[in-house]
């Protein structure tokens, strides 16, 4: 597997994982193949499948090295969001691969969650509870949760976009016909089935326990009752930009080499 999760509990205050990188270009192949549209088939590799990949055209490769190319002159925010969007994906499957999880978006900077979760009961196939996502690629994550996370999390506490919490988990439950949608729905909208997961870049101030505290403080007053339902996730990152721009290269690569096979 491309990412190691390291477990760790917070007390009451929050739960999770550390994420580090355990093969670097088995990571950026992953990413290259959903950048082509094929997270299904990444979803069943990360499950334990044992697949060739779904062929691609040279139409594809252009749209996936477009999502991993940071224009002249742009910033690199939205690409890099989108990549650890993606890294975000993968450990969740890594954590809970009997969950139903949303594909990463496809469309930079677009509005809505950054990720959801659906739990399943595995016994009886019922949803137990919604995880909604918050993914930050920073090198600020402290000011970040307290002036992006929080407000965001305050908010769906408060009920707000409810609406789209129910369009998402809907869209989810159409892989999944022999769920029934309406008792799912009327799960997830109560707020102690409701959970959060921050998954966000740290550097060294934020990657020891002491740090981690001081990182996630406040969560349980954002997000309040029993620890479930505050998830953080954390993966330490010396140089974001630079990583990020090397990794989105050695995907680009991937890219190439895939349409070369079918071309």
């Amino acid at each position: 597997m491309p990412i190691d999760l390291t477990p760790f509990q917070h007390g009451t205050l929050c739960f999770g994982n550390t994420w580090s990188v355990a093969d670097e270009s088995a990571l950026a192949l992953h990413i290259a193949r959903v950048a082509l549209g094929q997270d299904r088939h990444i979803q069943k590799i990360l499950a334990g499948a044992s697949l060739a990949a779904p062929p691609t055209t040279s139409r594809a490769a252009a749209a996936a090295i477009e999502l991993l190319t940071v224009p002249d002159g742009e910033d690199p925010w939205h690409r890099d969001g989108w990549i650890f969007q993606v890294l975000s994906w993968i450990a969740a499957y890594r954590a809970s691969p009997n969950s139903i999880i949303r594909a990463p978006q496809m469309i930079l900077a677009q509005k809505g969650f950054d990720g959801l979760e659906l739990l399943v009961d595995t016994p009886n196939g019922k949803i137990e509870g919604a995880v909604i996502f918050e993914d930050k690629a920073t090198d600020k994550p402290r000011k970040t949760i307290q002036e992006k996370v929080w407000p965001e999390f305050a908010a769906l506490e408060s009920g707000q976009s409810e609406n789209v919490l129910v369009s998402e988990v809907l869209g989810l439950l159409a892989t999944r016909p022999h769920i029934d949608p309406d008792a799912a729905i009327e799960k997830v909208l109560w707020n102690q089935v409701r959970r959060y997961r921050i998954s966000i870049t740290v550097g060294d101030a934020h990657a020891s326990e002491k740090g981690r505290l001081r990182l996630f403080s406040g969560y349980d007053t954002i997000a309040s009752g029993e620890a479930h339902r505050r998830r953080a996730e954390t993966i330490y990152i010396s140089n974001m930009r630079a990583w990020m721009q090397a990794l989105a290269q050695q995907a680009i690569i991937a890219v190439q080499v895939e349409v070369k096979k079918y071309v």
